[in-house]
């Protein structure tokens, strides 16, 4: 019984990911995924991701992959960087994304993380995904 308890667990827990769309919403709004993308902008010991340089990277890369509307909002981050054993802080970026539950979105948010990683050497972007009810 204890095995079989487990596996449903595990399966609803795997299920979870699948889509997150909450259940129900309050009327007028309708249930999206709220994507939250964060973006350091140094390179090495110095920031090397200027304010321009972001926006160009936003009007390139993310913009055309979601042209109805994003949020930006300057941030502060920090990490382990256990290579050096050392906490690291930068200025950064948090990108706020309201959008449909559909995989293809999902890709298009791997491409702009893959392509923030690739143009200013970076080692990872973050990415959050949560359930959302929405209205415009």
């Amino acid at each position: 019984m204890i095995r079989l308890g487990f596996a449903l667990l595990l399966a609803g827990m795997a299920s979870g990911c699948a889509s997150l769309a909450p259940q129900a919403c309050a009327p007028g709004q309708q249930a999206m995924l709220s994507a939250e993308l964060l973006f350091g902008r140094k390179i090495g010991d110095r920031i090397g991701v200027s304010e321009a340089d972001f926006r160009r990277f936003v009007d390139q890369e993310v913009t055309p992959r979601f042209p109805d509307g994003l949020t930006i909002l300057d941030a502060t981050g920090q990490y382990r960087d256990n290579e050096r054993s050392k906490l690291i802080r930068e200025p950064s970026k948090l990108v706020l994304i309201a959008m449909p539950d559909e995989a293809g979105n999902r890709d298009k948010l791997a491409a702009i993380a893959e392509a923030y990683k690739r143009r200013f050497s970076q080692q990872s972007v973050g990415l959050i995904l949560k359930p959302a009810c929405a209205s415009f």
